[in-house]
């Protein structure tokens, strides 16, 4: 929901903000102060097209903030993990359009193009009335609303698993087509890597074994040296370092008769012996180890080569020359049995391809029923809202191919007969809404069939029926009384009312049987400051919203008589 609106110098407007709540929302003031210029403003912030006519005279650019509550908008929190944007329980848009053409968007901070701002707005708000930004009108959108009204999501979820199973064997089958003559050409090539490789037969971290085994056996004379040496300074020789520790600890054993404190001393010296004796014998024994061996030596020299040069061959390290080897195999194998591969993954294409077949005409069975239940309910909405000669119908086409068309790359179909049905993620159904607003009218698409006031409640209509299942988080109704009055009035207004326990429903009006019953009613008013008409919006106390309610009814005077029936009107004693 929308939760407040910053605008600077938009039009009329100098500077504006406004907190919003939850529920019925109505807007109301004098023709011509500027209640369509807010909602403008809004749509900017939601990522409508603007230029720089719309900064206010005189002013640099024009900078329009709308913060959202998003929590639970699930669409909306994966399209902005999508884009790398930062998520929270509030989401801040922002528009700036200078004088220079120039437009910047924000969403949270975060710099992002206006198209991806349009697809945040899109799961934010729905504007009725003068604007575009109406999703119902968009006819790719029929589809979820009817699988979301029905509560189709779970045969949804069985169908695209079975689609996703089909693309995949359908890619794996392509994929085995391009390779074939990749694999006949390559054949012998390939049996001669593999024979090069395993004339070699590596290990795994056989190289670095090698490495180290070489650099003993380079080094053998200054390893058996350098040990000898070692052995006696620590042992071995006259005056070793063991012998002198033993002198040491006597001494200090001697002296400790006079100073106790010469007895630490004494069994530090001990531990220092042992660790003399544990040196020493590693290096003796690993003298005795040292190995003088001039065949193995050219040995591992030879071998280290033959693995050096499958090396540079073959990716750089040994591990990538044994990944290498175990492609080689796989091909080969493939090559060997291509034939009875490729008839494997053709039966397995045609499994997943009679699994989606079942699972679409499940999906397509329980939308023909939702979409009648559907038709009802709008039909009857239209009734109640004064479009007394309305038809509505939802119409669910199969995609077809064409006698002698042949399905794109990447397209899949399934067959009935002579017919081909185009498959995509949702199944095989084409829906778009159908309505007549009067009477001898045929039915047309949706998009083409009203505008101003009619489309508001036409919308309305269809949110109304809609609602629990369109989680749109804000709904706004500009023009929704225009040609309306008397208990069609009174119809809408209870039509909205009912719709704002669903949604957020920001509307404007003239009519006091929609203003009378609003949770929250702000007043628009124009005035003149420095020269200049300026736009400015005023929330209104329980008070407020009586005299401007009775205004609505009888006039700028208002009377006593006016109040109590304003009073009578919005419910209250």
């Amino acid at each position: 929901m929308l939760k407040s609106l910053t605008i600077k110098n938009y039009a009329l407007i100098e500077e504006l903000a406004a907190e919003f709540s939850s529920g019925l929302v109505i807007l109301t003031g004098e023709t011509g102060a500027g209640k369509s210029i807010i909602i403008d403003a809004l749509s900017l912030a939601i990522g409508e097209r603007a230029s720089a006519e719309v900064i206010r005279s005189g002013a640099e650019k024009a900078v329009v903030e709308g913060v959202f509550s998003v929590e639970g908008n699930r669409k909306l929190l994966r399209l902005l993990e999508e884009h790398d944007i930062p998520a929270g329980g509030e989401l801040i848009a922002r528009r700036e359009v200078s004088s220079r053409g120039q437009g910047r968007c924000f969403v949270n901070d975060t710099p992002v193009p206006l198209t991806v701002l349009k697809q945040i707005g899109d799961l934010l708000v729905d504007l009725h009335g003068q604007h575009e930004h109406q999703s119902l009108l968009r006819s790719e959108t029929h589809i979820e609303l009817v699988d979301d009204f029905g509560g189709l999501e779970g045969l949804l979820a069985e169908y695209r698993e079975a689609y996703g199973r089909l693309q995949s064997v359908a890619d794996e089958l392509e994929s085995l087509r391009q390779r074939e003559r990749q694999l006949e050409e390559k054949r012998d090539f390939y049996s001669f890597q593999l024979q090069e490789i395993d004339a070699v037969a590596p290990r795994p971290g056989e190289d670095e074994g090698l490495s180290t085994e070489l650099r003993i056996l380079e080094n053998a004379e200054e390893l058996f040296g350098s040990t000898a040496a070692m052995y006696d300074m620590l042992y071995g020789g006259e005056r070793s370092i063991r012998d002198l520790l033993v002198l040491v600890r006597n001494q200090c054993q001697d002296l400790s008769g006079i100073d106790r404190q010469f007895a630490e001393a004494a069994k530090e010296c001990a531990s220092a012996e042992a660790v003399v004796d544990e040196l020493a014998k590693f290096v003796q024994t690993y003298n005795a180890r040292v190995e003088f061996n001039p065949e193995r030596l050219e040995e591992v020299r030879e071998r280290l080569g033959r693995i050096e040069m499958l090396k540079k061959k073959y990716g750089g390290s040994l591990e990538a020359v044994i990944a290498h080897r175990g492609e080689l195999t796989a091909e080969l194998a493939l090559a060997e049995n291509y034939e009875e591969v490729m008839a494997k993954v053709t039966a397995e294409l045609e499994t997943a391809r009679s699994e989606c077949a079942v699972r679409a005409g499940r999906l397509s069975s329980k939308r023909y029923e939702t979409a009648r239940r559907v038709d009802r309910g709008i039909i009857q909405e239209l009734k109640v809202l004064g479009i007394e000669h309305g038809k509505f119908s939802t119409r669910i086409e199969q995609m077809e191919l064409g006698p002698g068309e042949t399905p794109l790359r990447g397209q899949h179909t399934i067959r009935s007969g002579r017919r081909q049905t185009l498959l995509n993620e949702r199944g095989v159904d084409r829906v778009e809404f159908f309505l007549s607003a009067n009477m001898g009218e045929e039915e047309r698409p949706l998009a083409r069939v009203a505008s101003g006031g009619e489309i508001s409640r036409i919308m309305l209509a269809l949110k109304s029926v809609l609602a629990k299942s369109d989680r749109l988080p804000a709904l706004v109704f500009d023009e929704i009384d225009v040609g309306v009055s008397g208990r069609i009035a009174q119809a809408v207004g209870m039509s909205l009312k009912a719709l704002s326990t669903f949604h957020q429903v920001i509307a404007i009006t003239h009519l006091p049987q929609i203003a009378g019953l609003a949770d929250t009613h702000f007043l628009v008013v124009k005035s003149e400051r420095k020269g200049h008409a300026r736009t400015s919006l005023r929330k209104l106390s329980l008070d407020e919203q009586v005299e401007e309610v009775a205004k609505l009814m009888s006039g700028s005077e208002v009377t006593k008589a006016g109040l109590a029936g304003a009073r009578e009107l919005m419910g209250l004693r």
